[in-house]
């Protein structure tokens, strides 16, 4: 009797396991909204206006079509995820010259070239001379696409962490990257895992962009995923892996143990129903408080007919440390996107550009 109790009771938190998991996949895929009413910012405030998972993607690379759009593969902890390269064109790099590298992670239900075409940021890079490394999650290690930010009870959540931080040394050695200028942005699942990335290795980067993300620490499994998602959990910083030996590049590029966090940018919606808006002012804390900055008075920001946007920067010695930009109606979507996109709201701020504003300004520079 014992033993078929133990398998019963296993039994039942399998299921228990597994029906979590469906609702945090359901509660992470967005719907696509109807074109004429994009400029609608409250209407079906938890529409996600990020777009239907099955959505058709256009095949060819994303715009701009100049430059090289590469393939590759880069081995793991987690195992091997493939990878998007964006080089811009007509570089004209001098002997030794090196450049800095933005890494982007897409959300549930995207791909690599999804994120590229909805964000547009190799045109950008295009501009500003800058990489695009575009890791892409594999559907083994996750059905519905999304980085395993929230398994950590189990290890996969930090084994997805170092093997993209593998991805961004394996570019390295192949292209001319800077690696004291490398900064990770991403959305939703990807800014979750970007802020975790950047909390486990402050060393390794110079900045951080979280857009529709969840705060750190707020889940260990799929089973408490959906409360951190509803804002429903406490936040709190992972401590950070050891420094990599001298040898290592990057820990030389970029000092060692003991770094402070790099500086932040949250950019969130106020009418995102897929994750809370909670866990915007979530992460700017917890940040804010490990970097010993202090708020500054709220701001209201408007350009044009674009959504408004609540703004409050964190200080620390006179800098801004943490950003917040609240985005007024916007659901959960990439703010300021390319029109008719999965996850894309293109009547909102352009996140994109104030990413690249937010990053630029930190590049080579430490917090500490």
């Amino acid at each position: 009797m014992p033993r078929r109790s133990r398998l019963f009771s296993l039994s039942a938190w399998t299921r228990t396991y597994q029906r979590s998991l469906k609702a945090f996949a359901q509660a992470a895929r967005a719907v696509r909204p109807a074109p004429a009413k994009v400029a609608a910012p409250r209407r079906a405030a938890a529409v996600a206006s990020a777009a239907a998972v099955g959505a058709r993607r256009r095949p060819g690379r994303p715009v701009p079509a100049r430059g090289e759009w590469l393939s590759g593969i880069a081995p793991g902890p987690a195992g091997a995820r493939r990878y998007q390269l964006y080089i811009p064109p007509a570089l004209g790099l001098r002997a030794g010259e090196t450049l800095p590298l933005l890494v982007m992670l897409h959300g549930c239900g995207q791909t690599a070239r999804d994120l590229a075409t909805a964000t547009r940021m190799n045109r950008l890079a295009a501009r500003e001379r800058f990489l695009v490394l575009y890791p892409e999650q594999e559907r083994v290690a996750n059905a519905h696409g999304c980085w395993n930010w929230f398994e950590r009870r189990n290890g996969k959540a930090e084994a997805e962490a170092a093997t993209l931080l593998a991805a961004v040394d394996l570019v390295a050695r192949r292209h001319p990257v800077d690696l004291a200028r490398v900064a990770v942005a991403g959305l939703s699942a990807g800014g979750s895992m970007a802020v975790l990335m950047a909390a486990l290795y402050p060393q390794r980067f110079c900045a951080v962009a979280m857009h529709s993300g969840v705060a750190p620490g707020t889940a260990e499994s799929a089973a408490t995923a959906l409360a951190a998602m509803n804002g429903r959990r406490a936040a709190h910083l992972p401590d950070p892996v050891a420094a990599p030996r001298k040898a290592d590049a990057g820990a030389a590029a970029n000092g060692s143990g003991g770094a402070a966090l790099p500086p932040l940018l949250v950019v969130h919606g106020d009418a995102d129903g897929v994750v809370s808006v909670r866990n915007a002012a979530d992460t700017a804390t917890l940040w804010a408080q490990a970097l010993g900055a202090q708020p500054g008075a709220l701001r209201t920001l408007q350009r044009g007919r674009r959504y408004a946007t609540r703004v409050t920067e964190y200080k620390a010695r006179g800098r801004a440390v943490v950003v917040v930009r609240e985005v007024v109606g916007l659901a959960h979507a990439w703010s300021g996107g390319a029109p008719r996109r999965p996850y894309s709201d293109p009547a909102g701020p352009d996140a994109s550009a104030l990413v690249w504003a937010f990053v630029a300004r930190h590049w080579g520079k430490k917090t500490d």
